[in-house]
């Protein structure tokens, strides 16, 4: 009598995002797999807690066992892994193939999972922004979307990469509408900063685990969906129209970094963004760039223009810049928009934090050496949250210029004046992004005066 086979094995290597989704998409319900652990990398503190039952279905009474990617080398031989996924992003390309190295010696295979398999269908359009590397400006282009769709009287729905560093049973399908939402769930500055503009605007935010729960939630409240991408992962849902932004501040980058170059293969339009910040040979490099890339795109400009709330109190100051956190870590950037406009207003002198920084924060630099003078803001959780406000206060400075997108002055106090900074999507030059949205919703919607 023939024996029954073995299911196949299988670690999935994360950040507690798209290892979560993969999992969901193409391994929970299939008894051919049994998936052994996940790891983690880039986010602090998922290492060490469980995928919940809740979540990982029948096949996975106990949960899944999340482990640091440090193991990985002695899990793959220990528990005679068969496969290893990679499931994370914003990673060279030369980083994915040492890592594929390290798992091909054990003997298992190494394993990417496409669009096809992990995409799920909408029963309303679905417009998507995605871009090359983190930091290129998709969620200020998704708000401007936003505006753009309610004028055109459509009822819009804001779907978000993942970001569960929480509980994640509880964190399977969130929405939120209000800011008391993302007090009541806890939000670490990172979700903050993606959802907060978005509320401000009145925009409803889903955001979680289980995207098909979520997908489902979406499409009843909503006559177009967007996608607002993290890092430069390519949708969880299948776009109908699928926005890519290049960064030519960052020329070069296209081609770099996983799955940054397949996302920008992906384009039905590629906006070279911050086209109003960066020299006119390196728009035009990457211009020439995406579009040999990906000829069948069409390549449009736009501005992200930045400003202080209150310029004045940065004139002439000894000013500490807080900066948007992912943008200056795993973005790669030595400094970002709150470099830019404290630096336009002339400045006594911008103060480097290191001499400062707490424990928690010193961790950081040492993790990402590129960065310059200037403060990531990370809060990832309460004792890195509470690190930042010492660091903050520490500073022998006159103000603080706070470039994240959430109100860092409503997380920690902060014992001195703050100066904001805001930034917005602009469109720039011709073709106007605008008239190509709105050829597509004439397509989507050919009823609707648009």
């Amino acid at each position: 009598m023939a024996q029954p086979k073995a299911r196949t094995r299988v670690v999935i290597m994360g950040a507690a995002g798209r290892d979560f989704h993969n999992f969901n998409m193409v391994y929970r319900d299939d008894p051919a797999y049994e998936v052994v652990a996940f790891t983690a990398a880039q986010i602090p503190d998922i290492a060490g807690r469980r995928y919940p039952a809740s979540l990982a279905g029948e096949l996975y009474p106990d949960g899944v066992a999340i482990l640091d990617e440090r193991e990985l080398p002695g899990l793959c031989v220990q528990r005679r892994i068969d496969q290893v996924v990679f499931a994370y992003s914003d990673v060279t390309h030369a980083r994915v193939m040492q890592m594929a190295s390290v798992v091909l010696s054990s003997g298992a295979d190494f394993v990417l999972l496409g669009p096809e398999h992990t995409m799920l269908p909408a029963r309303v359009p679905v417009i998507a922004t995605s871009a090359v590397r983190t930091g290129c400006g998709k969620s200020q282009t998704t708000r401007w979307l936003s505006g753009l769709l309610k004028q055109q009287q459509l009822r819009i729905a804001v779907i978000r990469h993942p970001m569960p560093y929480g509980d994640l049973a509880q964190q399977a399908v969130q929405r939120f509408a209000r800011r008391e939402d993302l007090d009541a769930a806890r939000c670490t500055i990172e979700e903050r900063e993606e959802y907060e503009p978005h509320l401000r605007l009145g925009n409803v935010v889903f955001a979680g685990v289980d995207y098909a729960k979520i997908v489902a939630q979406a499409e009843a409240e909503a006559d177009v969906i967007l996608w607002d991408g993290g890092n430069n992962d390519f949708p969880f849902l299948r776009p109908d129209l699928h926005l890519v932004l290049v960064d030519p501040l960052r020329p070069g980058n296209e081609t770099t970094h996983h799955p940054g170059e397949a996302v920008l293969r992906m384009a039905d339009i590629i906006v070279v963004a911050k086209a109003n910040s960066a020299s006119e040979a390196d728009v035009q490099r990457v211009t020439e760039n995406a579009a040999a890339i990906n000829p069948h795109a069409t390549v449009v400009r736009g501005a992200s223009p930045v400003r202080l709330d209150v310029p004045e109190r940065v004139r002439g100051k000894r000013v500490l810049v807080v900066e948007d956190g992912p943008t200056i870590t795993h973005g790669g950037m030595a400094y970002g928009a709150g470099f830019v406009a404290a630096t336009q207003e002339q400045p006594a002198e911008i103060v480097d934090p290191r001499s400062v920084a707490a424990d928690e924060i010193q961790t950081v630099y040492a993790l990402y050496p590129h960065i310059g003078s200037v403060l990531p803001a990370v809060g990832y959780h309460r004792a890195q949250l509470e690190a930042l406000r010492q660091t903050i206060n520490s500073a022998d400075v006159d103000v603080v210029v706070t470039a994240t997108p959430c109100d860092l002055g409503a997380l920690i106090d902060i014992n001195k004046p703050v100066a904001r900074v805001h930034y917005e999507f602009a469109e720039l030059g011709t073709p106007r992004l605008s008239d190509l949205v709105r050829a597509f919703l004439e397509r989507a919607h050919p009823r609707r005066k648009h």
